[in-house]
């Protein structure tokens, strides 16, 4: 099904949203994957009871007024359902900002291929602002990882691969993350592979959003 174009006002928009004490920020809806197991490709934008439908690149200020008083959270998570790191210079200023309001963790959810699209390694930028980051690994092997993805370049798994190394050698607390129940995906597999990178792996659970 094809992806459904957002519509909604500016002041309508869900910039961040809570979960289980986290503060979840939405920065953009564009993506670097087609994953098919995503909601959006099949038009659902809401998770767990949050419209995170955007029509437009919310500014630095937009997402800190949004957040208020950081502090307040275990946790605030780059998340949505976009890809963060496409905002690359949002993500470092909203980050920074937030750490010098008292931002207690600060964690990206990316599909770890920021390194690919910008040209350049930018573990380096992301480990000045941020905690952690969690990276989807999705699968054991390429071939497994284009089927679900369906990345746009060829080379999108190694560059994943070499993501999840740059990262660990930032120093980052970075975590793996494949899920059970999607078809040719072996958990103990990505595990392995994870241990064999250096970081640790989480298992996911397939439709379990949010």
């Amino acid at each position: 099904m094809a992806q459904r174009k957002p519509r909604q006002q500016r002041e309508e928009a869900t910039l961040a949203y809570e979960l289980h004490g986290n503060l979840y920020l939405n920065i953009t809806y564009h993506c670097t994957l087609r994953c098919g197991f995503c909601p959006k490709y099949q038009g659902v934008w809401n998770v767990q009871g949050y419209d995170l439908l955007l029509t437009f690149e919310p500014t630095t200020e937009e997402v800190l007024a949004a957040v208020g008083d950081p502090a307040r959270y275990r946790e605030i998570v780059f998340c949505g359902l976009g890809e963060p790191t496409l905002r690359l210079d949002t993500l470092l200023a909203v980050s920074s900002a937030l750490r010098e309001r008292g931002a207690r963790h600060i964690r990206l959810n990316t599909d770890g291929l920021a390194n690919l699209v910008h040209g350049r390694d930018v573990t380096a930028d992301l480990a000045a602002v941020l905690d952690s980051v969690s990276v989807s690994l999705t699968a054991q092997d390429a071939a497994t990882y284009n089927r679900h993805t369906r990345p746009k370049r060829t080379d999108a798994y190694p560059a994943m691969l070499e993501f999840l190394r740059a990262a660990r050698g930032q120093g980052l607390d970075v975590t793996a993350t494949a899920i059970d129940g999607l078809e040719g995906v072996d958990i103990p597999a990505c595990e392995r592979l994870a241990e064999r990178l250096g970081v640790r792996f989480r298992g996911r659970v397939l439709d379990a959003v949010g």
